[in-house]
């Protein structure tokens, strides 16, 4: 697979992201990821949680190929869609939309800091209409906390962000809390992971306690 494109980011994060997802999942379930990019991130989860079915989803189709690769082989990982949060009902491709309740997580990671912010409102809509019973929303990335210092290195991505789209930039975790509380979903979770990223987990209206 060294001719397929790589995020070194994908690389170095995804052994920590999953360490957050084993705390919080249940042996078995369906998962969404949004934005998979080269597929790094639903290659690993669905290597290492054989009981979750994976659905891949980009926003073009531009890096199909690289996730159909990496997943090759993995029974629990379906093939890629086109989604694009802002369109509804997701996914965008013309295919069957996804039902309400039919996956028990959406994973989304390094989206809401690259994209205008209405597509936050709409990643915590679209999540909310997905989501089963008890399900979760879980996003990676960094934040700003009111009340916390930021980290240079977080302060200079910010302004390098905004620098190249003045619509991008690293969003306050009140504001992405508040817009997550307005599609019916609840921060219940905060944990820090290295590069001074966070994982947030939120929570619908009915959660069901993860399994012993």
């Amino acid at each position: 697979m060294q001719d397929l494109p790589t995020s070194p980011a994908c690389e170095r994060n995804q052994g920590p992201i999953l360490a957050a997802l084993r705390g919080l999942l249940n042996p078995q379930g369906r998962a969404l990821e949004i934005a998979s990019g080269t597929g790094q991130h639903v290659a690993h989860f669905a290597r290492e949680l054989p009981g979750w079915q994976w659905q891949p989803t980009d926003r073009g189709d531009e890096l199909f190929f690289a996730i159909q690769a990496r997943c090759a082989g993995l029974p629990n990982a379906l093939p890629p869609r086109r989604l694009d949060v802002l369109q509804t009902p997701w996914p965008a491709d013309g295919g069957p939309p996804f039902a309400p309740g039919t996956f028990d997580l959406v994973f989304c990671a390094n989206l809401m800091h690259i994209a205008p912010w209405a597509c936050t409102a709409a990643l915590m809509q679209g999540a909310a209409h997905c989501l089963a019973p008890g399900g979760q929303l879980v996003t990676y990335g960094p934040y700003l906390e009111d009340g916390a210092p930021t980290a240079p290195s977080n302060q200079a991505f910010d302004t390098d962000l905004r620098a190249r789209n003045p619509a991008w930039g690293i969003r306050r975790l009140d504001d992405v809390a508040a817009e997550a509380e307005a599609a019916g979903l609840a921060l219940h979770g905060r944990h820090a992971l290295p590069a001074n990223n966070l994982v947030l987990v939120f929570w619908g209206r009915a959660v069901a306690k993860k399994e012993s």
